[in-house]
């Protein structure tokens, strides 16, 4: 059917308001616009009119506060074409200027945004131009396949037994049917296995050397002389003694402490999945055996055949519909979600992998992003509360040993040791002494040293009392404290010389050796990798469920599901497509209503109690589209519907890898999933022609539109009435005429118009019924079809009309005349056959008929 172009380019309502809602037109643009075309018109004397209506419409599009307050399709579809063509290509060289001039700018993101502008204009008008050079109106015939079983027909050649004269041969026949049942269980078995092992290996050994030397030597010599004269008497007596003692003592202890300790764990898991199948066949079998003789004295065949059901095919076309054709992106673009998810799911398996090093656990203290804070926790704790594992707190500081001691060394030369145990995972950092010591009553120096240690000269040769206050005791020659790094037991010797009494008081500080920190960094790394790894495992069993739940779901659904699934997506992109960018299947504000109704929004249940709970703005709201939506549900025939799938590169190129590897059970639904868009053919209810093109062309329900749209309406409409009589009512009258197939016959003789009962010479009048109407002629561009009600048949080749209402030349050319039945049109009639379980025998059969 030829639709006629209209002058100016009237109509095209929904199409016009697609490619200005497209242009995105923003606060000045119009102006801008009318300015540019102005200009143009005076310098170089063209026809660029555009009226001041059309620009006062455009301009209500520029970005409105109130979106409703926008002009409908109705005012939009008496907008000419031309002159919004001519608009939109200077909406375009005003915004190719200003994309030139952002480009010398330096501001990336002006320069993005003149940029998706000047696009969006070019491809409004390139539509714009496309859709309004063939109107997307169109014509649907109606057609269904009725299959009638039709009898039992002898099928192919199954078996031969030849028969020579006086042959005798036994046939054995055998049938059987099997039931198989199979269940299959699936058992898994999860075992998880934790072994730790501890080994600690302590091994001292003391030695201790006491050696004791006391050498005593006393040499005594006396003489004593005596005499005088008898007058004088003398006596002398001297005495010498010599007495030297010597005393060595040594001891000399060593003890040697080695503590081992060894830890091991391991992890390991293991799953055991058992499939158990039971199948159960379960048979009857029947043999019989048949003895065959040849008595003739001709040779014979026996042949066996199988039996095929047959089929009667008619193809019915029972109705024409008026259709309106739309191109969707995405149809399956909601569905495919589960699919996006699974990616998701499926891109989180993997190993398991612990991206913490050892020397990441330290004490430093660092804020909730790992970052060093002073304020902040320490770093092994932050990477605790992450794994949601307690750890081992990082070792404090050794307390400070204070052996001391209280001698009175005699004056002469003492030496005083000074024993102490340093604890295990620890060692000296530093000695630090604290003494008071007094000098004999000798007039020599008293002197005072810590054996190994560099001598101090201020403790030498000193007059009277020796008084030293936390001093820092150091090596001899390396000038490093003394005894720094020494671990187990130890001993200070101190010298005294010319002392009595004397305090000694050492205050060893300590530090954690490396390898107490080594051992408590390995200890933590291993409860945090613990830690991580069963999370993991946990993780991926989660992960893998969810695979399994989402796989089982999208698998699992029907046939008829799938297809109203679709039916839905499909419904609802057209939607979108129609009612444009403005409309909201769930306004924000309506949303916000219906949570201050206190719906259940993620179950959708909601409105049960006694009253809505809404205001009467919120109510304005909920009922906006109410009209708009009741109309597209009803004009058209959602379950006739046509669409047509266009492949996945019609969609963004970054999606191809992911659509290209969707895959679903049933082949409809994969293709409708990785579909990148599709063409809609709505097909417009019958009865609703007239409302859908006032609609479609011209923006409202009740909207005016060209004269041409409406004879396109009519004409279908009146086709359709003609033609197909429809679906007969459930309950008919008793008395109805019916006609269940329709009957066709040619008239070759001429017929004037005539308002009074009609005789047509026919071919064939048998089939015909009086009562019921007939379509006389073809429906083409001469418009004479008609229909008229049969109202008798006097014979065999005659048939009566009530009238008619056109001329009908039959000697040019045989004449059509066809009464409908119920079930419509016969197109086309075959046979189909599908196998049965019988069989046919026959004796010596012509091969030449055997197909």
């Amino acid at each position: 059917m030829k639709v006629p172009a209209t002058d100016g380019g009237l109509g095209g309502g929904i199409i016009k308001l697609g490619a200005i809602r497209q242009l995105a037109l923003q606060p000045g643009d119009t102006d801008d616009v009318r300015d540019r075309l102005q200009d143009a018109e005076r310098q170089y004397e063209e026809a660029t009119h555009v009226s001041p209506e059309t620009l006062d419409l455009l301009r209500a599009f520029e970005d409105p506060i109130v979106p409703a307050l926008r002009p409908d399709g109705t005012g939009i579809s008496q907008i000419p074409v031309r002159e919004l063509m001519r608009f939109a290509e200077a909406l375009i060289e005003k915004r190719a200027e200003h994309t030139k001039r952002a480009e010398t700018a330096d501001s990336p993101y002006e320069l993005g945004q003149s940029v998706q502008a000047l696009n969006a204009a070019a491809v409004a008008l390139r539509g714009l131009a496309a859709n309004t050079a063939t109107p997307p109106i169109g014509l649907l015939n109606l057609e269904r396949i009725e299959m009638v079983p039709a009898g039992i027909q002898r099928g192919e050649l199954v078996s031969t037994i030849p028969l020579a004269p006086g042959e005798e041969t036994a046939v054995t026949h055998t049938e059987w049917s099997v039931t198989s049942k199979e269940f299959t269980t699936i058992v898994t078995d999860s075992l998880e296995e934790v072994s730790e092992t501890g080994v600690t290996d302590n091994t001292d050994l003391a030695q201790s050397t006491s050696s004791q030397s006391q050498h005593s030597n006393q040499f005594n010599i006396t003489g004593t002389v005596q005499g005088g004269i008898p007058i004088i008497s003398g006596s002398s007596t001297t005495g010498f003694t010599a007495q030297g003692s010597e005393s060595l003592s040594a001891t000399e202890s060593i003890k040697h402490a080695r503590t081992t300790t060894q830890k091991a764990s391991s992890r390991s898991r293991r799953e055991h999945k058992v499939t158990i199948s039971t199948k159960t066949e379960t048979g009857t079998s029947e043999t019989s055996t048949r003895v065959l003789k040849n008595s003739s004295n001709n040779p014979v065949r026996i042949d066996y055949f199988s039996l095929m059901r047959k089929w009667r095919v008619r193809l019915y076309r029972y109705g024409l519909r008026l259709t309106y054709d739309v191109v969707v992106p995405e149809p399956g673009a909601a569905m495919r979600r589960a699919y996006a998810e699974l990616e998701s799911l499926r891109a989180q398996q993997g190993p398991f992998t612990f991206d913490v090093k050892r020397s990441d656990i330290t004490p430093q203290l660092v804020n909730q992003d790992g970052q060093p804070d002073p304020n902040g926790v320490p770093k092994y704790q932050w990477l605790a509360e992450r794994h949601g594992v307690s750890v081992r707190a990082y070792p404090a500081d050794p307390t400070p040993l204070t052996p001391s001691a209280h001698v009175n060394t005699g004056g002469g030369w003492h030496f005083l040791d000074l024993e102490f145990d340093v604890p295990g995972g620890t060692r000296i950092r530093e000695l630090r002494l604290d003494a008071h010591i007094g000098k004999d009553d000798s007039d020599d120096g008293m002197n005072f040293d810590v054996i190994g240690s560099r001598i101090e000269g201020a403790w030498q040769n000193q007059g009277g009392a020796l008084v030293i206050r936390d001093h820092r005791v150091m090596s001899v020659s390396s000038g490093v404290p003394f005894m720094q790094g020494y671990t187990g037991h130890q001993k200070v010797t101190f010298f005294f010389h010319h002392a009595e009494q004397a305090l000694v008081r050492l205050a060893v500080n300590l530090e954690l050796t490396p390898e107490a920190i080594e051992q408590w960094r390995t200890d933590v790394w291993n409860a945090l990798y613990d830690a991580a790894q069963n999370e993991h495992f946990a993780q991926q069993q989660e992960i893998a469920a969810r695979v399994a739940a989402i796989e089982e779901k999208l698998a699992s659904v029907d046939t008829l599901t799938l297809r109203r699934e679709e039916s839905d997506e499909i419904m609802k992109c057209v939607l979108r497509f129609i009612l444009g960018t403005d409309f909201d299947f769930m306004p924000p504000a309506v949303l916000d209503a219906f949570k201050a109704a206190k719906v259940d929004l993620e179950h959708g249940i909601g409105f049960d109690g006694p009253s809505l709970g809404l205001t009467p703005d919120q109510w304005t709201l909920v009922r906006q589209y109410e009209d708009l939506i009741r109309f597209v549900n009803q004009a058209i025939e959602w379950e006739n519907v046509v669409t047509f799938l266009y492949s996945y590169f019609w969609d963004v190129p970054p999606s191809w890898q992911f659509i290209r590897q969707l895959r679903h059970p049933d082949p409809n639904r994969q293709a409708f999933l990785r579909a990148g868009s599709a063409r809609v053919v709505l097909t417009v209810r019958k009865g609703w022609e007239e409302r859908w093109m006032r609609y479609a062309e011209g923006g409202g329900i009740g909207a005016d539109i060209p004269a041409p749209y409406l004879s396109i309406a009519k004409e279908i409409a009146a086709y359709d009435d003609r033609n197909y009589p429809g679906v007969p009512p459930a309950n008919p009258a008793r008395a109805a005429v019916r006609l269940q197939d329709a009957v066709f016959t040619t008239s070759s003789v001429d017929v004037a118009v005539s308002a009074n009962p009609v005789n047509i010479r026919v071919a064939d009048s048998s089939g015909f019924v009086v009562g019921l109407p007939v379509v006389i002629d073809v429906e083409d561009d001469r418009q004479i079809q008609e229909a008229q009600m049969v109202t008798g048949i006097p014979d065999s080749r005659t048939i009566t009309v009530a009238r008619l209402a056109f001329a009908h030349r039959g000697t040019q050319g045989p004449v059509p005349i066809l009464q409908p039945g119920e079930k419509g049109a016969l197109i086309a009639e075959w046979n189909e056959y599908t196998p049965s379980s019988g069989t046919d025998i026959a004796l010596t059969s012509n091969l030449s008929t055997i197909s």
